[in-house]
């Protein structure tokens, strides 16, 4: 079982399920635009402010949404990011313009819904990276559980926000913190309702397994690998995922230089701690009657389809919307060979907004 020593810094978890498959993250195959220009962005927006709070001993620097033309009080979404160093817009070093949470916010406010985004721990302008070559500190793996429950007292705070009415929306693996939300905020708040968004529904480690194999069978199959090495490199990740689940310690386990990427004693805290929830059984300890509605693109090409229907069997009640032609961070995606197009030249998937609308108006 996990123990509260160590676990990776947030740069280090670029190397995490956000991170294993650079391919996976970087940008998409479509008809190239003959001009580059970026994609229309969905919503009016509404109003914007930033915000700053402490939350797991740091400070944390966040974005306040709120929708234009409306009196009194809304309901409040706090959006969480996914894996790795991912910013309050849903960008990271390696998907600098995914702006998934930026995307989701101003739907959001065209809903009627006042929304708060932060930066998680290693990321956004504010953090500073550790030197190259000084000695790297390691966090807590429960520091981002306590960003969610600082965050989520910001939101509420806010004057505009109705405490009674909250959901939060998490996206890839910040579903696995959304799933847990009645758990880290305040005991006697509200459970809210829940937007899982591309969500994983297997276990992290298996995630990782599925990703790695995929990203090495590639590489064997181009070339760029030697089978002999792709059976060495998988067979190494699979005793690294063994090690973790036993309780052993991965500087014990003899594994290769490209498994150690992500398998490292750094990480096995963060690792063997998001690995002890199965998002299924999540699923079935939420609050009776809280209302969740799961949204997946079905060009995913990190969560697949077998991964969302495990996740819908602990979800009885749940609502699905599969959006076709939609990738991870739910823009527009058609594999066709040519031109590479940026992820801020294909249009966030139209949608997600009625989708988000209609399950809105009866959350509460």
């Amino acid at each position: 079982m996990f123990t509260p020593a160590s676990s990776p810094t947030a740069r280090l978890r670029a190397a995490l399920v956000g991170g294993v498959a650079v391919a996976l993250l970087s940008t998409a195959c479509a008809p190239a635009s003959e001009d580059g220009a970026s994609a229309e962005v969905p919503g009016v927006g509404g109003t914007e402010r930033e915000l700053a709070f402490e939350g797991g001993g740091h400070e944390v620097s966040a974005s306040f949404r709120a929708p234009e033309g409306v009196s009194g009080t809304v309901p409040g979404a706090l959006i969480i990011s996914g894996s790795g160093p991912t910013d309050r817009d849903g960008n990271s070093d390696m998907r600098p313009d995914a702006n998934t949470n930026w995307n989701l916010s101003r739907v959001l406010a065209d809903a009627g819904v006042a929304s708060l985004r932060y930066d998680k721990y290693g990321s956004g302008s504010d953090f500073v990276p550790p030197v190259p070559g000084s000695e790297v500190r390691p966090v807590d793996p429960r520091l981002f559980d306590e960003q969610v429950a600082a965050a989520y007292d910001e939101l509420v705070s806010q004057p505009e926000v109705d405490p009674e009415r909250v959901v939060v929306v998490g996206h890839s693996e910040g579903a696995l913190y959304a799933l847990r939300a009645h758990e880290l905020i305040d005991d006697g708040a509200p459970s809210p309702a829940l937007v899982l968004a591309a969500p994983p529904g297997t276990r992290y480690l298996d995630l990782i397994d599925r990703q790695l194999t995929e990203q090495v069978r590639v590489a064997e199959a181009l070339g760029q690998v030697e089978e002999g090495q792709a059976v060495q490199t998988l067979s190494d990740a699979r005793a690294a995922r063994a090690a973790l689940r036993a309780g052993r310690p991965l500087g014990s386990a003899d594994i290769d230089t490209v498994v150690q990427g992500v398998y490292s004693p750094r990480n096995e805290d963060f690792l063997a701690y998001m690995d002890s929830f199965d998002p299924v059984e999540l699923g079935e300890d939420l609050p009776e009657g809280t209302p969740v509605l799961v949204v997946w693109g079905e060009e995913d090409a990190q969560v697949s389809r077998e991964d969302v229907d495990r996740l819908m069997t602990g979800l009885e009640d749940a609502e699905r919307v599969d959006i076709p032609g939609a990738d991870h961070i739910l823009r527009r995606y058609e594999d066709q060979p040519g031109s590479t197009v940026l992820d801020s030249q294909r249009p966030f998937a139209e949608e997600v907004s009625p989708a988000l609308e209609e399950f809105l108006e009866t959350a509460w």
